[in-house]
Parts: C-alpha cells; structure tokens; sequence
C-alpha cells in the first residue's frame, strides 16, 4: 500500500497538452486537490484545408486531433471514430455527431473500426500529429483497408521544466504526478535530470495511463508508481480516488 504523507490539499503535477491539462486541472479541483499544469508538450496547429469528398469515416486518437480536423475542415457529418470515449466527447463538442469512441488505445479502435466499416466501402483519414504512437494504419491495411494519414498538428516537447515546477519537486511540495503517454513520461524524464530534480522524487506518487507510459519513467524513484486499470482519463481517475481513500486527508 502507498501512504500519501497528509497535506492539505494535496498538490497534483498535471503534465498534459495546455487544453487538456487544464480541463483535468478542473475535475482535480473538484476534487480537493491542487494542481501545478507543467504542459510536457505544446500543440501548434497546421493551416490548410482538408478534404473530406468520399471518406468513409475520420479516426481521432487524442482531443488535439479533434481540435486540428475542426480547424481544417467544416464537415461535420462524416462518422468518426475516436481512440476512447473523452476524444469522442470532445468531437460531438466540436460539433461531429456520429461521434463514437473505443476503448482506450490504438487496437481498440482498429478493432471497433473493424466491427463497424467496411473496406469497400471508401477510404479512411487518421488525423495525427507529427509525432505518431503506435500503428492504426498499418494495423488497418492488415484488415484490408485504405488508410490516409492527415498531419494536421505539431506536438512539440518542452525544451525544461518551469522554474516553478523545479521549485515545487525540489522542495518535495508535491504529492502525485500524472502521466497521460509514454512520450510525456519520457520528456519528464530527461527535464528532471536537466533540472537537477530527478533525485527529489521520494514524496511523489506517479500514475500512468498504461505500463508503456510507466515504463517510459525508466528508473526514475518515486514514493509509488501505479498504473491505471485501462488507458483512460476516468481509470487514472479512478486510481486516485483509490489512492486517498486508503490514506484519508
């Protein structure tokens, strides 16, 4: 069992993209706990129209790629299928109501496209980044169908962490620290040598949305390292709220 030392309130490290942090910097709130938003990686968008004209359905694996086809394209009625439920629901906010999302990672939605499309029915468009995870569309042409990939953002890493952010860890002011992708965890690896911090680590509890992103912290010596149940925002969640209920505040 981790024993979270008792502050009132506890203090997240929160180390999404801007937009999501700060949504999840809400729900925290909410929660009872305080949270420092240190982005790991800052999204730029790319200009440029997108053309939809035949496209059996759009696929989303984050909210930024969302936020990137609302920008590049006014269509809003092509199917779209997201890696997991919050991409989902941040579609229909852009305004895509045939908006359905998987379970949480890349062969659950390969699997869910499966189940739903046909290969003969028209090509597919994955809106990605720059920097890709996985392999939805090699995993996709396996299954017999036409995959493009649409680069409509940038996801670049943070050159170090903020002063206030080296401060916090240095001074062990900090309690849980949230990891959302193996390339965040890693980014947060190498900024915590750069700022001298990744000996201070000894009162953080890290949680990370799979074991690749875990396993991305490479030997890093926190108080704890757990591992949400599904790769979720609701599982991480979720492992928090388990977390203070076995160490009441």
């Amino acid at each position: 069992m981790i024993a979270i030392p008792k502050r009132s309130p506890p203090r997240a490290l929160v180390t999404r993209p801007r937009a999501e942090a700060a949504a999840l910097a809400a729900v925290l709130a909410a929660r009872g706990i305080e949270t420092i938003v240190e982005p790991l990686i800052e999204i730029g968008w790319r200009d440029g129209p997108l053309d939809l004209a035949g496209v059996q359905a759009v696929l989303c694996t984050s909210a930024n790629g969302v936020r990137a086809l609302a920008r590049a394209s006014g269509e809003r009625t092509v199917p779209l299928y997201a890696v997991g439920e919050t991409t989902a629901a941040q579609a229909r906010s852009e305004g895509f109501a045939a908006a359905e999302g998987a379970g949480g990672d890349i062969v659950d939605l390969a699997r869910l496209v499966g189940a739903r499309l046909h290969p003969a029915a028209g090509r597919l468009v994955h809106i990605a980044g720059s920097a890709v995870a996985g392999d939805l569309a090699g995993e996709l042409r396996a299954a017999g169908f036409a995959v493009e990939r649409a680069v409509l953002y940038d996801a670049q890493p943070a050159a170090a962490l903020t002063p206030e952010t080296a401060a916090a860890l240095a001074e062990r002011s900090i309690d849980l620290a949230l990891f959302f992708s193996p390339r965040t965890a890693a980014i947060f690896l190498r900024l915590a040598a750069d700022a001298g911090v990744a000996g201070a680590l000894t009162r953080v509890t890290a949680i990370s949305i799979s074991r690749a992103a875990d396993a991305a912290l490479g030997d890093l010596a926190f108080r704890g390292r757990l591992v949400a149940a599904a790769p979720t925002q609701a599982a991480v969640l979720d492992r928090i709220n388990s977390l203070f209920a076995a160490t009441p505040l």
